[in-house]
């Protein structure tokens, strides 16, 4: 269990220093490693809200376009569509920013389908299953008539 400090003295002395390489070195291996990035990753040119699809369309450096429906990203599902048009480039087209809302999202993580934290995509998930439609009725009946669903077959080692 964690020892708690009950002082800042305290806790001043159980502090690391920390300490930060300023070397040439180590300067010009971020600076490739920027640049690295900034070749490979998704990264915005333009973004701009639709109202009447009331969705994010993200242009890419690549000339792909996203259509990202609003209901879909975190802290933006209540949001106004006046809220939700006031977003801003961030990280030379590598985040998108609401200040108003204090949203962030990373354009890679909207490109891979990430559209919040884990508990978001898993609560998106878990709506999508409640989902009811005709088909789904259908097959669940039809699925009922042949005696439900299989039973699990043991697996022999």
């Amino acid at each position: 269990m964690p020892e708690i400090c009950n002082s800042l003295e305290a806790f001043s002395q159980k502090m690391k220093p920390v300490t930060i390489d300023s070397s040439k070195k180590a300067i010009a291996g971020a600076r490739l490693a920027s640049v690295i990035a900034d070749k490979n990753e998704a990264r915005a040119s333009a973004v701009r809200y639709s109202r009447s699809r009331d969705a994010f369309a993200i242009e890419l450096r690549n000339g792909v376009e996203l259509l990202v429906p609003r209901r879909l990203l975190q802290g933006l599902t209540e949001a106004t569509p006046a809220e939700a048009s006031r977003v801003v480039m961030v990280d030379k087209g590598g985040g998108l920013r609401w200040p108003a809302l204090d949203v962030d999202l990373t354009v890679a993580g909207l490109a891979s389908g990430i559209f919040g934290t884990k508990m978001w995509m898993s609560e998106l998930g878990r709506a999508g299953g409640r989902q009811r439609s005709a088909a789904r009725a259908a097959a669940s009946r039809a699925n009922g008539q042949h005696g439900g669903r299989p039973r699990k077959q043991p697996v022999s080692a």
